[in-house]
C-alpha cells in the first residue's frame, strides 16, 4: 500500500503522462509540461492566516478551511484535517529555449500559456473527480464559482486563492524580484492545487524568508529580469503590475494573433534567460 503522499503524487504524475499533456498542432505528441513537482501543507498552518494581511494577499484571500467550506458548508472539518496539495508544472527545455532567444513571445511559450493552463485546469478537475469517487471530500479552490481575482493597494493584482502563495506555503519556492515563484525547477512553470479532507504529513519549508531564493533580495545582485522585460514593467523601483497587465492584454495578445493565430496572451520573458530560469540560483 502506497503512503498518502506517494499516492497523491503518483496521481498527478500519471495524469501528465497521458495524451492530455500534449503541445498539439504542429508540435504533435510532444509534452506540454515536464515532470511535475508536488508539495503538501497542513490546513492548520498559520501562514494561511498571514496571507490575509494587506501586505501579502489581503483579507479576502481564503484559508484552506474557508475555501473548503464553500463546497462543504456543513462538513465541520477542522483545519488540521485538511491538506493542501500543490504542484508545479515545469516548462520543457525546448519551450524555455524558444523564449530565451526572443524579445517577444515565442509560439511554444504562448501555446503553453493559452492551452497549457487548460491542461492544468483539467488536472484540477481530474484530481477532484477521482478523489471524490474514492470517497474523499476535496476541492480545487480556483474552480469554485466564488473564486475571483482581486486588487489591493499593495499587491495591485491578486486573487482569493493565489497559487503562487499556496505553493510557497507547501515548501515549493520563494518569490523573485519580478514576483514569479523561484522553485527547485526554476521560475518557468504553471501552478495548481487542491484541498482535501485527509491528513497528510506536511512538507517543511526549507526557507524562512519569502524572497530567500532571489539573488537581488539576498545579495543585492542580479536583476537580470529587468533586462528581459519587453514592456519595461520591471525597473529598479520594482514591478509595475498594471504596466505588465496592459502589455499582456494589448500588444502581447495582438502579437500572438497576428504572428501565430493564437487567441490569448503570452510573455514570460522574466522567467527565461535569467539565473533562476531552471532552478534555485547559487547564493
Amino acid at each position: 500500500m502506497q503512503d498518502r503522499k506517494t499516492w497523491l503524487k503518483t496521481m498527478i504524475v500519471d495524469f501528465l503522462e497521458t495524451d492530455a499533456n500534449r503541445m498539439g498542432e504542429k508540435f504533435g505528441a510532444e509534452k506540454m509540461w515536464d515532470t511535475p513537482v508536488v508539495g503538501f501543507a497542513s490546513g492548520a498552518d498559520d501562514i494561511f492566516n498571514q496571507y490575509k494581511s494587506t501586505e501579502i494577499c489581503g483579507i479576502e484571500h481564503w484559508t484552506p478551511a474557508e475555501a473548503f467550506a464553500k463546497a462543504y458548508p456543513d462538513s465541520n472539518a477542522s483545519t488540521d484535517e485538511l491538506t493542501v496539495v500543490s504542484w508545479i508544472l515545469p516548462q520543457t527545455e525546448k519551450t524555455k529555449a524558444s523564449l530565451r532567444a526572443e524579445t517577444w513571445p515565442s509560439e511554444r511559450w504562448s501555446r503553453s500559456r493559452i492551452f497549457g493552463e487548460c491542461i492544468n485546469e483539467a488536472l484540477r478537475e481530474y484530481m477532484v473527480s477521482t478523489l471524490r469517487n474514492a470517497g474523499y471530500d476535496v476541492i480545487a479552490p480556483v474552480l469554485l464559482p466564488e473564486w475571483t481575482r482581486l486588487e489591493n493597494p499593495r499587491q495591485v493584482i491578486t486573487s482569493k486563492w493565489s497559487e503562487r502563495h499556496i505553493a510557497h506555503a507547501a515548501g515549493l519556492g520563494t518569490f523573485g524580484f519580478c514576483d514569479g515563484l523561484i522553485t527547485p525547477v526554476g521560475k518557468a512553470h504553471r501552478l495548481g492545487s487542491i484541498v482535501i479532507r485527509l491528513k497528510v504529513e506536511p512538507d517543511k519549508r526549507p526557507y524562512k524568508d519569502i524572497h530567500a531564493y532571489c539573488l537581488f533580495y539576498t545579495k543585492g545582485t542580479c536583476l537580470a529580469c529587468i533586462k528581459r522585460c519587453t514592456p519595461g514593467a520591471l525597473t529598479k523601483e520594482g514591478h509595475n503590475k498594471l504596466k505588465c497587465r496592459a502589455f499582456l492584454r494589448g500588444p502581447s495578445t495582438e502579437y500572438n494573433k497576428e504572428k501565430f493565430g493564437l487567441d490569448g496572451y503570452g510573455c514570460g520573458m522574466c522567467q527565461t534567460g535569467v539565473p533562476c530560469e531552471s532552478g534555485i540560483p547559487k547564493q
